[in-house]
């Protein structure tokens, strides 16, 4: 299995620059893998293809306006994306400028309060992945509202008015760097439909940073290492697995993120060597690719990945490669909308 395996071609006008209005009249691309078949409809109807007792799982973070404008002592521009914050004042961030090095000051742009910021940034360290860490004069959180942007993905180059788009309606815990985007589709008159429908619904939180939507820059795709990312899956969530386990009923999931969460639990239940799902909070570092034996989740909504993404290998672990690059073919030949702010798949 090598990387350049997951690579399709798409033309750059189907990548979506705004999101579909309302959010649930996206596409919604229905991929069966006991038939084969691939059915095109809108994402609300998303109940004609589940079961009464399915259960979907979402991710509930919220993105932060992490993207901060800041200026060097000697006045160059510099642009900071915070991805995890480490304490109170510390945080991994990228770091967009020249020369920015361990030492060096950086002053935080914008107005807060009718007033200039007197936020400011000390360069603390150089990453092993070519980010920095920063450590601000005073806690950033309150200020991001006034001093910070959406950290929309560099493939979307329109303006995006109405920055609660790049946010899921159920949306709840502030903590990531990009949205978990399968949500977007969904809408408060969706929800009520599928729980009309007897369709249980839970919440688990995965915080996503970047690194899970780049391409994977080596041949090989063992060899690339993913970063950590803070997840949680809480007592509520567990119990509602657990019995949906236990009586028969699927457990679909809502992004990426969210089967990343369910598998890492997975994978430690069983090593305790218990089917169960216990609460647990922490990093994870899973990486699914093929072959990969899936232990919790039955199904998956999730938006079209990248090009050679560890996403595409995770769909493709789910529904198998050639399946996924016949229905990514077949989405391109219609004309479907890719990445973010693009439509969506099921695969059941």
């Amino acid at each position: 299995m090598r990387t350049d395996d997951f690579d399709y071609d798409l033309p750059p006008e189907q990548i979506a620059q705004t999101p579909a209005e309302p959010r649930d009249t996206s596409r919604l691309l229905v991929l069966s893998r006991e038939n084969n078949s691939v059915i095109h409809d809108r994402f609300f109807n998303l109940g004609r293809y589940l079961r009464p007792g399915d259960l979907l799982v979402a991710n509930q973070s919220r993105v932060l306006p992490a993207r901060l404008l800041g200026r060097k002592a000697t006045g160059g521009k510099v642009e900071l994306l915070l991805l995890r914050r480490q304490d109170h004042l510390t945080w991994e961030a990228l770091v967009g400028g020249r020369g920015v090095r361990p030492g060096m000051e950086l002053v935080v742009v914008g107005q807060r309060d009718g007033a200039d910021s007197d936020m400011r940034a000390e360069v603390v360290d150089v990453l092993p992945h070519g980010g920095r860490l920063v450590r601000f004069n005073q806690p950033i959180e309150p200020a991001l509202p006034a001093l910070g942007t959406m950290p929309l993905p560099p493939y979307i180059t329109a303006q995006l008015p109405d920055q609660e788009r790049y946010q899921t309606v159920y949306s709840t815990k502030e903590g990531s760097a990009a949205a978990p985007t399968a949500g977007l589709h969904f809408t408060p008159a969706l929800l009520d439909q599928l729980k009309a429908q007897d369709i249980g619904w839970t919440t688990v939180t995965l915080h996503v940073g970047l690194d899970t939507f780049r391409p994977v820059q080596v041949d090989d795709p063992a060899q690339h290492q993913m970063h950590s990312e803070w997840f949680e899956l809480g007592a509520e969530a567990a119990a509602a697995i657990n019995t949906a386990r236990a009586e028969g009923r699927r457990v679909i999931a809502v992004g990426t993120t969210t089967v990343r969460v369910l598998e890492t639990v997975a994978q430690h239940a069983e090593a305790a060597g218990t089917a169960a799902l216990a609460p647990w909070a922490g990093d994870t570092r899973i990486f699914i690719y093929p072959p990969y034996r899936f232990r919790v989740v039955d199904g998956l909504i999730t938006n079209f990945h990248l090009p050679k993404s560890t996403l595409m290998m995770l769909v493709s672990a789910l529904a198998g490669r050639e399946r996924i690059l016949a229905a990514y073919a077949e989405a391109v030949n219609a004309g479907y909308r890719f990445f973010s702010f693009g439509d969506a798949m099921l695969i059941v």
